[in-house]
């Protein structure tokens, strides 16, 4: 059984960097600390593979990475691909990733869907083409619509997910109408992810704000909390061979903290990271 406990995305965690030098680039201090990151800047665009190439080269042999589908995948832009369009994109998308999956470090594709994607026949048909398509690939699914686990539903979303091998995405969000999802904790794969968005109910739907981005996310777990979910990890290991969790509350930088006291209450100590880069004031003279 592994846990891998991590964060979404290396470049914005100062409080891992202080008095550091960082002369290996971020990612290699970041994984000195943490066995696991999600790639997110493959959400907003297909990056090339030279960045894939350079990321596997700055990590350890058992660092692994969740990147994220980009966001026409997701349907995030609204518009609807032809079959014919969906398979092109598919093909570049997974010709770009494809140095992370020869070294053997590719955790998961997520597949993060927007609020407006919603229960209806049509987005659980898309849902089977795109499983089809990367049959051979693990890819992990989170919901932002409610209605997925409308009590009405929760039980056959989840005989779905499972029958078509997706991995379920369980999520720890504020409460906040239909475009957030209860925590559900029931795995549907051999691997379980787990993200941690905060609970800050008032942030989390845009009602307008033009900082909305900016303080979505803004929120710390208390020791309280945390300690709640070494309670559904134990639960969850029954059932689940390989679990990962990032912490995505990083508006305020709260991130790297609460996963390292997460680490500490689960009493996990990974072996394997990178060699930790040496303070400024390290060493004599």
């Amino acid at each position: 059984m592994a846990i891998h406990i991590g964060l979404t995305g290396w470049g914005d965690h100062p409080a891992l960097y202080e008095n550091q030098s960082i002369t290996s680039g971020k990612l290699f201090a970041y994984a000195s600390h943490f066995p696991v990151v999600e790639v997110d800047t493959a959400f907003y665009a297909i990056q090339p593979q030279k960045n894939y190439w350079k990321w596997v080269e700055e990590t350890p042999d058992h660092f692994s990475f969740v990147i994220k589908a980009f966001h026409i995948l997701t349907r995030h832009d609204r518009n609807q691909l032809t079959l014919k369009e969906l398979k092109e994109l598919l093909a570049a998308y997974t010709d770009s990733i494809s140095p992370v999956v020869e070294a053997n470090k590719l955790n998961a594709i997520l597949f993060q869907f927007p609020p407006w994607f919603d229960l209806r026949k049509e987005n659980i048909r898309y849902l089977r083409v795109i499983r089809e398509y990367l049959k051979e690939y693990p890819l992990a699914l989170e919901f932002r619509n409610r209605s997925w686990f409308d009590p009405k539903y929760k039980r056959q979303t989840l005989h779905f997910m499972e029958q078509e091998n997706w991995i379920h995405t369980i999520c720890d969000e504020p409460q906040a109408g239909e475009s957030s999802v209860p925590t559900v904790l029931e795995p549907t794969h051999d691997k379980t992810l787990i993200r941690f968005h905060g609970r800050n109910v008032n942030g989390w739907n845009k009602n307008g704000r033009e900082n909305w981005r900016a303080v979505r996310f803004l929120y710390r777990y208390s020791k309280e909390e945390l300690m709640e979910w070494v309670t559904h990890i134990e639960n969850l290991e029954k059932h689940s061979k390989e679990i990962t969790v990032l912490f995505n509350n990083n508006s305020g930088g709260d991130a790297a903290d609460n996963a390292k006291q997460f680490m500490d209450l689960l009493n996990i100590h990974y072996t394997g990271l990178n060699p930790r880069q040496m303070d400024l004031f390290d060493g004599g003279l």
